[in-house]
């Protein structure tokens, strides 16, 4: 397969327009670590972003950092890290899960909306993108938002590139607003509990006014032969001491919680992130997103109907489960499961068979759809990028 690798963005425009004039279908890469993310794409060469590498901005005053696609994600983190500051969504490391290589890049991170245990504190990636450069599909080179957030009025493009997947165009630079890293971490950890009374307790110290920055559920079998609820607070030492008083006064009910910090809660949450739980298996993978309170429920019934795997984050909201890559992988299953409570369900690992012969996405309403293959067409009206990455046929 033909490789294409420009190291600047007029150079990729021009690969884009001459893969135009050809009808080449190209599969967009940023480092190469998820190529099994998503529907297999019906493409004939791949353009890459590695060698658009390089941080473009960075002003740590006003928390904003931009860096060329291609630019690897730990070198962004490493600069951030010198001057006490973060990305504020903690995105997930895919290479466990698919036994990958490479290097994640921060492009990638923008093009599928990249976001671990700390969205619900601090938003997706989207929330914190406030940038992009990008080319379009028919090879031209397109910016769209700047340093700071803005009110948008009409499409805004920097919102709609993050969770594209690559399907409307090559990002080639992004920009995103960053946070203070905080100056300590601190997890409360009960035990012993059951998936329904652990999302219970997760709901009440997310309810509580002691900000929670991460809430996970590890059952029995996960990460450790015994149940464990996580609940992840940080700020200053002084803040912490307090909010962990406080939230075992109100998560008394549920049991005593036990505080741990440094490598051992590092070592929880990068699990939880990355769903390490589940690497090394030949097991498909899915993400399903509902309700926090219907996640237990949701999780009896598929696991009621096919053996599974469970572990929860988003206090219960996002659901986690290895089963079968045999047949659909559970799909019909999983999708009958969510339609009472609401949600949806993505496939983040299977075979190539079996991505190719089951939506992977939630399958969209028809006028959603129609919406969908609109915006395609406007940004890549031949198609070229990562044909039916996430939906047959667009």
């Amino acid at each position: 397969m033909r490789l294409y690798e420009p190291g600047a963005e007029n150079e990729a425009a021009a690969v884009v327009a001459e893969a135009v004039a050809r009808g080449e279908r190209l599969r967009l890469e940023g480092g190469g670590t998820r190529s099994g993310l998503g529907r297999p794409a019906q493409d004939e060469a791949t353009l890459s972003a590695r060698r658009l590498s390089g941080v473009t901005l960075y002003e740590p005053a006003e928390m904003v950092v931009g860096a060329r696609a291609g630019t690897p994600l730990a070198e962004v983190q490493a600069l951030l890290a010198g001057r006490g500051q973060m990305l504020p969504f903690e995105p997930v490391d895919h290479r466990a899960l698919f036994g990958s290589k490479g290097e994640p890049t921060l492009g990638a991170v923008a093009a599928i909306n990249n976001s671990g245990p700390r969205r619900i504190n601090a938003g997706a990636a989207r929330d914190s993108l406030i940038g992009v450069r990008f080319v379009n599909g028919r090879g031209e080179a397109i910016k769209s938002g700047g340093r700071v957030m803005k009110n948008v009025t009409g499409l805004d493009l920097v919102k709609l590139m993050a969770g594209a997947y690559g399907t409307l165009g090559l990002l080639t630079e992004v920009t995103f607003k960053v946070l203070p890293r905080a100056e300590r971490v601190a997890t409360l950890v009960l035990h012993g509990l059951d998936d329904a009374r652990a999302i219970e307790a997760l709901c009440a110290g997310l309810g509580s006014p002691f900000e929670l920055t991460g809430a996970a559920h590890l059952p029995a079998g996960i990460e450790g032969d015994a149940a464990r609820t996580l609940l992840r607070i940080e700020g200053f030492s002084a803040s912490i001491d307090y909010r962990a008083g406080e939230l075992r006064r109100v998560l008394k009910r549920y049991g005593a919680a036990d505080l741990i910090e440094g490598e051992l809660s590092e070592a929880l949450w990068q699990a939880v992130r990355d769903a390490t739980p589940f690497a090394g298996t030949s097991e498909a993978v899915w993400r399903l997103s509902t309700a926090p309170t219907s996640g237990a429920a949701v999780a009896a019934a598929i696991g009621q109907a096919r053996p599974a795997r469970v572990f929860y984050d988003w206090g219960g909201g996002l659901v986690w489960f290895a089963t079968g890559a045999e047949g659909d992988a559970g799909a019909e299953t999983i999708r009958e499961a969510l339609k009472p409570h609401g949600g949806h369900a993505t496939l983040v690992r299977a075979p190539d068979a079996v991505r190719a012969a089951v939506p992977v996405f939630e399958p969209p309403a028809e006028p959603l759809m129609r919406l969908t293959r609109g915006i395609k067409a406007a940004h890549d009206p031949l198609g070229i990028f990562n044909p039916g990455r996430m939906y047959a046929g667009v």
